[in-house]
């Protein structure tokens, strides 16, 4: 089991990362965080803005009540403000917010307000700092995932097949699209560490097909490899069938029914992982408390499938599976960007 630690090596990290953010003496910074935060990684961060010659301000909320009627995993939309005007203002009056809460600002409601304010946000991923240590972000990554993203904005239609069986189509006509490189220097704007991912959000009832998630496959909700075969019958986009006689089955259907919710088995987001450093297979290496499964998710190759919220439909829900795959194909109006597990192009 890993120790966590301060380690002057992840105080490089951090300070790295920052100075990528075009962090300086010239700006304010804040960290907010939570009581169920992984407090090491809160204090390397203050401690890298040290380095840099920034003194930040803290922002301690206490983890909300445990409302839903099961635990809650890697949903990128963290409740920890819970619409606190007061927080909120004091985010968007600083240059630079280290977002260490533990399911992320990413897709939290108060995001756009923040924003709004020119504050821009790096989202340091719940993983122990050996995991942000490795995955750091190398100057190679931005360009390619800035590339993929074009791709995306300009594309009508996504396909994706396997031969395992998914066969899938996505209308992305006027889909919003982005992505991540592991650092952001723009006011307004938000990244995440690790980063590495294109993505799109449909707008509704275009997504449709079938999705096949095969033995080594990840639903990172619960941080499992698949272990048996699943088939996800997707009609304007909600799955309608989950069809598959083993546990990792059986597990889909269970969790999502517990929300009471339809938009549970609804699209949330769809793309591809573009960072060649993350690995499919180190979910292994940790214990679970100790990995939030970013790295699973930016793998070079994948294909990212996410089932719950997507505001850019009208669906709201707490209710939320990412689900990296490997060995599929995926297609941009008939542009392969990825053949088999395998980056095209450009972006590879």
């Amino acid at each position: 089991m890993l120790v966590e630690r301060i380690e002057g090596k992840w105080i490089d990290a951090f300070a790295q990362v920052f100075a990528m953010c075009a962090v300086d003496t010239t700006q304010t910074a804040a960290i907010l965080s939570e009581t169920q935060s992984r407090s090491v990684n809160v204090n390397l961060a203050e401690l890298a803005l040290d380095r840099l010659g920034i003194r930040p301000i803290h922002i301690i909320l206490p983890t909300l009540r445990q409302s839903a009627p099961v635990p809650v995993r890697s949903t990128g939309a963290s409740d920890a403000i819970a619409g606190s005007k007061a927080v909120v203002q004091a985010l968007a009056s600083v240059d630079f917010v280290v977002d260490c809460t533990v399911e992320g600002l990413l897709h939290a409601p108060e995001l756009p307000e923040i924003l709004a304010g020119g504050s821009r946000i790096l989202m340091v991923s719940n993983e122990h700092p050996e995991a942000l240590e490795r995955l750091m972000p190398g100057p190679d990554l931005e360009p390619k995932v800035k590339a993929g993203i074009k791709k995306l904005i300009k594309a009508s239609e996504m396909r994706v097949t396997s031969a395992a069986g998914t066969d899938v189509v996505v209308n992305l006509t006027d889909a919003p699209c982005g992505g991540g490189w592991g650092y952001t220097t723009q006011p307004g704007s938000i990244s995440h560490w690790p980063g590495g991912l294109c993505l799109a959000f449909p707008k509704a009832d275009t997504v449709n097909g079938v999705i096949v998630m095969d033995r080594g496959d990840m639903n990172l909700t619960f941080k499992r490899y698949v272990e048996s075969p699943i088939t996800l019958t997707i009609e304007n986009d909600y799955v309608v069938d989950v069809a598959g006689d083993g546990t990792d089955a059986a597990l889909f259907r269970s969790y999502s029914d517990s929300w009471g919710d339809k938009d549970a088995y609804a699209t949330s987001h769809i793309g591809w992982g573009m960072n060649n450093a993350a690995r499919w297979d180190t979910l292994p290496l940790y214990d679970k408390s100790q990995t939030n499964g970013t790295e699973q998710r930016a793998f070079a190759g994948n294909f990212l499938y996410s089932t719950g919220a997507n505001e850019h439909a009208g669906r709201h829900t707490l209710g939320h599976f990412d689900l990296p795959m490997r060995n599929h194909s995926l297609t941009l109006d008939g542009e392969s960007i990825v053949i088999d597990g395998v980056l095209q192009g450009e972006l590879a």
